[in-house]
């Protein structure tokens, strides 16, 4: 069977339109519609609903897109191995993803293990957990690190690291260097981050096992992601919940501060997210293990 067909076929599946398919491939737009009715005619079968906004598999499509995803993960596995039999250098494209709430930690991982191999380009795009759940699902990101396992067909979490969450505040704020109660939270100009963001969702968990909704805190902003609740409360427009590690550097310069909540202690783990059935690239088998033992590093010193 050609792969080629079968990878334009499976990047149609996956953007749902022929145009962005192509524009993925670099290719024009009837030269993909050509690869798939190749595909169908050898197949004696319908493989994609062209009825309606956007183009959807059929049912023996959806199988064929399956099928194909794994045949594609082999063919690329034994080109590479094949490729670097010579050298054994690491080479190729690594696209990574990371919600705001990791994005530090990953940046930080992706420039250290280029460093260590420089014929790799690794990529890193930050979303909210959600979009970058949905992009490893859609085999847009090879690999995805969030803060929370929102459920999703076609890819599967692995924990990777753990992260604790604070309580940020302006430095002259009173809450600095506190522990305050509920009750006292209720009186400050709370900010949080948009729905999707995987603090938000261990906040709203934390703060619904002790029978309080956010709702009742009297949220006054929600500003998007990481880096707009940090700016306002940077600016002293309220206090935020958010992960420490994404603050170490404005907390040790003392343009903010930490405080914590009575009764609450909220943590999460970083998740890893892989497509589900996708055999990895030696690439991110590598940075995967890489990674993996650069946090468990890091843990053995802090105990």
């Amino acid at each position: 069977m050609d792969t080629r067909q079968l990878a334009a076929f499976c990047e149609v599946v996956e953007r749902r339109s022929f145009s962005a398919a192509a524009d993925r491939l670099g290719v024009t737009q009837p030269a993909v519609s050509l690869q798939v009715r190749a595909l169908e005619k050898r197949l004696g079968t319908t493989l994609l609903d062209r009825s309606g906004r956007r183009v959807e598999p059929t049912e023996a499509g959806f199988r064929l897109y399956r099928g194909a995803q794994r045949l594609l993960a082999l063919e690329r596995i034994l080109v590479e191995e094949t490729t670097g039999v010579n050298d054994g250098e690491l080479q190729g494209v690594l696209e990574v993803g990371s919600s705001t709430g990791p994005a530090i930690l990953v940046s930080l991982l992706t420039c250290q293990f280029q460093q260590v191999h420089p014929n790799v380009h690794v990529a890193l795009a930050v979303f909210d957990t959600q979009r970058v759940i949905e992009r490893v699902a859609a085999r847009q990101l090879e690999l995805g690190f969030v803060g929370a396992p929102l459920r999703q067909r076609g890819v599967q979490f692995e924990p990777f690291a753990r992260d604790e969450l604070i309580l940020v505040v302006p430095p002259e704020h009173p809450f600095a260097g506190r522990t305050v109660t509920l009750d006292e939270l209720r009186t400050a100009s709370l900010i949080v981050m948009q729905e999707g963001a995987g603090v938000r969702q261990v906040i709203e968990d934390e703060l619904r096992a002790r029978g309080v909704r956010l709702r009742d805190l009297g949220v006054k902003l929600e500003l998007g992601l990481q880096e707009s609740v940090k700016t306002a409360v940077q600016s002293g427009y309220g206090v935020t919940f958010i992960s420490r590690t994404s603050v170490v550097a404005e907390l040790e310069a003392g343009a903010l501060a930490a405080a914590a909540v009575e009764g609450l202690e909220p943590s999460r783990d970083i998740f890893l997210v892989r497509g589900a059935g996708r055999s990895p690239t030696r690439a991110a088998a590598a940075f995967v293990e890489f990674a993996q033992a650069q946090v468990s590093g890091a843990a053995d010193v802090a105990r």
